[in-house]
């Protein structure tokens, strides 16, 4: 098993994930189902080479199966309802005093959508927006971009896209503070904070210093050092290989994995907690 034992799997995953009419030929265990598609998540392996046997023994499911169902409900929003329910449903296990806020450039191997050369890496890669909590927990992540574009491309956009994903959740982000490093001191994004209520807590980037001058209230230097829990965050997500490098070509499947990743993460934090 990659990650959740089949109680956890059948409580917090399979309740969620749509079976319309092909649920009648589903000839294998939805838990198992389940484990083939963390195999892949977490070994980053290509599709066709998903080691069926070892999970579904003389049952007749090719890697193709396993695909369909994952593309099925990477379609039909079945893995991002997944974990906006666990996320819903588990709030007091996050820590909400502030929220960190950063971006990274994953290599993209096999090009495909939302794909660009990235000078610092000297590679092709996609950028993608995430939101954590101040223990470095996942919670959101925006629609992937082009790696060729700036931290701060389309930033008010894929912000709101972060907010919307949170607020469905039933996270109110009034009072909040977001957490960000220099390169996203913007007047935009702060902007679009002061908008919903929230405090924007980034260090001063020195390209903004021709800005017109704003008064944005007080900077705190404690709080801003939380950010280190961003690292932690990226490398348990980077222990997920399909994400470590994107392979998949389709920045939709990529995305979605995201969303499995998160679900993993939460729900071990969960367990550990309850254990405890």
């Amino acid at each position: 098993m990659e990650g959740l034992d089949k109680v956890t799997s059948e409580k917090w995953i399979l309740p969620y994930l749509s079976l319309g009419q092909r649920g009648k030929d589903i000839k294998v265990e939805m838990s198992t189902l389940i484990d083939a598609i963390l195999h892949k998540l977490k070994t980053g392996c290509q599709w066709r080479q998903l080691p069926v046997k070892p999970f579904f023994d003389d049952q007749t499911l090719t890697w193709q199966g396993v695909y369909y169902h994952f593309n099925e409900w990477r379609k039909d929003g079945s893995w991002k309802r997944v974990w906006l329910n666990v996320l819903r449903l588990n709030k007091r296990f996050l820590d909400l005093s502030s929220l960190q806020l950063d971006g990274w450039h994953t290599p993209a191997k096999k090009g495909g959508q939302a794909v660009g050369y990235q000078g610092r890496k000297a590679a092709k890669t996609t950028t993608s927006l995430f939101l954590a909590d101040n223990t470095g927990l996942m919670l959101a992540c925006a629609t992937p971009q082009a790696g060729n574009h700036h931290d701060l491309f389309e930033i008010q956009k894929l912000f709101e896209e972060l907010c919307l994903l949170l607020e469905s959740a039933n996270i109110n982000l009034k009072d909040l503070f977001l957490n960000a490093d220099s390169e996203f001191d913007a007047q935009n994004l702060r902007l679009s904070c002061a908008n919903r209520a929230s405090n924007a807590n980034s260090g001063v980037n020195p390209r903004s210093a021709n800005e017109p001058a704003i008064e944005w209230g007080y900077f705190d230097e404690e709080l801003y050092k939380r950010r280190s829990v961003l690292e932690h965050a990226k490398a348990w997500l980077d222990s997920f290989k399909t994400l470590l490098v994107r392979y998949e070509t389709n920045v939709e499947n990529w995305l979605w994995f995201h969303w499995l990743a998160f679900v993993v993460l939460f729900l071990r934090r969960i367990n550990r907690k309850k254990k405890s």
